[in-house]
């Protein structure tokens, strides 16, 4: 089924700027173009990549490998894209971009040093963050804190004091006219085929046509999240640009790896018998869903 690449979303009561590659390079052109965050953040980044690099020949641009930050580079326009690993925004125990499944999450809600240190010279800054503080409790470790104890708070309540740190940074650093940044609105999950098709037990899996209903709003988008967020952005004014891709994802359930997708164990006889045990509904095929991210990118900048 390759069907999920031929849906675009489009605005009710204006046109979305048709992507130009040509375009966009001018736009980048002399520029450090990065996305900071987690791996659909990284989706995003391969999607731009693989949107930008058609026109450029493979003698004139190269690709920089590395954990932490990974830089796509066009000789021509003097221009990067780039990716930061940076799934909770400040500093983690989850930083490391291949090692990072660990059994409790431990932030310094007051420090983003670790990244910061790369992300501040970059012209045109891409963040998210969100599904990272789904995964239940988030441990403390405060910069000040010598004796190296912990407090816990709920996902929702560290996600803000990690927001807060961030926007501290956005208030006190940028300039909106020599740097752009924008924030990505949650990417919704497809992980509960009963938010479209109530009785029914299943999720994404051998989904392939989107949801056709204007109103649909997922159960995996949640809502608090989106307020405490809409909130603090709106303190930034002029400073950050939302790029809201929320509600035009949410209809996608056809747009996801399913069982097309990368495993980090074995799976048993039980799970292979049962598909939707092991569908990814999180995160997105390529060409695809980010794809629109990006167009309404080059529309903002």
């Amino acid at each position: 089924d390759l069907g999920y690449q031929y849906w675009r979303w489009q605005p009710n009561h204006c046109n979305l700027k048709r992507w130009n590659v040509t375009e966009m390079w001018e736009k980048l052109r002399g520029k450090r173009l990065m996305f900071v965050g987690d791996s659909l953040n990284r989706g995003q980044w391969i999607s731009m990549v693989c949107l930008l690099q058609s026109v450029i020949p493979p003698e004139k641009r190269a690709m920089s490998p590395n954990a932490h930050l990974t830089i796509f580079q066009a000789v021509e326009y003097n221009a990067s894209v780039e990716f930061l690993w940076a799934p909770l925004l400040v500093d983690s125990n989850s930083d490391d971009p291949v090692n990072h499944r660990l059994s409790e999450r431990i932030i310094r809600p007051d420090s983003a040093w670790r990244h910061l240190s790369k992300w501040e010279n970059a012209d045109i800054l891409v963040f998210n963050t969100y599904l990272w503080w789904r995964q239940g409790p988030v441990k403390l470790l405060w910069s000040n804190e010598e004796n190296g104890v912990c407090e816990e708070l709920d996902g929702l309540g560290a996600m803000e004091l990690a927001m807060k740190t961030w926007a501290k940074w956005v208030d006190s650093i940028v300039d909106p006219s020599k740097k752009r940044v924008f924030f990505v609105t949650m990417s919704p999950t497809h992980l509960w085929s009963r938010d479209w098709n109530p009785g029914s037990e299943g999720n994404c899996y051998n989904e392939n046509m989107p949801v056709n209903l204007e109103t649909y709003w997922g159960t995996g988008s949640d809502l608090p999240t989106m307020s405490m967020v809409e909130d603090i952005l709106s303190q930034l004014g002029s400073k950050v640009t939302v790029l809201n891709i929320t509600q035009l994802s949410e209809y996608r359930k056809d747009g996801h790896p399913s069982i097309y997708r990368k495993f980090w164990e074995t799976l048993s006889p039980e799970q292979l018998a049962k598909p939707e045990s092991y569908s990814d509904c999180i995160h997105w095929c390529l060409p695809g869903v980010p794809d629109v991210w990006n167009q309404l990118l080059f529309h903002l900048l």
